[in-house]
């Protein structure tokens, strides 16, 4: 039997939809304002060489949405919890850092919505050329 998948696409959000783009994804969520800093102290705690800067947002065709680094570089990615290391690209660090906001957001705040936000992302990263190190970090 044929499976049939459909392709998640990402798109950048443009500079002047940038200020709508927490609200109109996370206003539903409780603490939705903590998302952004959030996931640049996960990135912090990530990454030794990260040091802040700007991120870039996307909208996933799936509804979800995430932030990532606008940085050409690789990062070496290092999750303490888990003891697991890899080194991926700015959008895959971005989603991993998200990843792992998302989740600890949902659990904390116990949002169905919040929850909803992970899956559509999880979702991305399974289909992403980087998914094996994604999931190595989040493991």
């Amino acid at each position: 039997m044929d499976q049939i998948t459909s392709l998640i696409n990402a798109s950048l959000v443009p500079n002047r939809q940038r200020l709508n783009f927490w609200p109109k994804h996370f206003s539903k969520i409780p603490q939705w304002t903590l998302l952004e800093p959030r996931a640049f102290a996960w990135m912090d705690r990530l990454c030794e060489a990260y040091n802040g800067g700007y991120w870039n947002y996307y909208t996933l065709s799936n509804g979800g949405a995430f932030i990532a680094p606008d940085n050409e570089d690789n990062w070496a990615m290092f999750n303490k919890l888990n003891g697991n290391s890899a080194e991926m690209s700015s959008e895959a660090a971005g989603i991993t850092a998200c990843l792992l906001n998302w989740s600890h957001h949902a659990c904390r705040t116990e949002s169905p919505a919040m929850s909803e936000h992970y899956y559509q992302l999880r979702e991305f990263a399974l289909s992403h050329p980087e998914s094996s190190a994604i999931m190595h970090i989040i493991d």
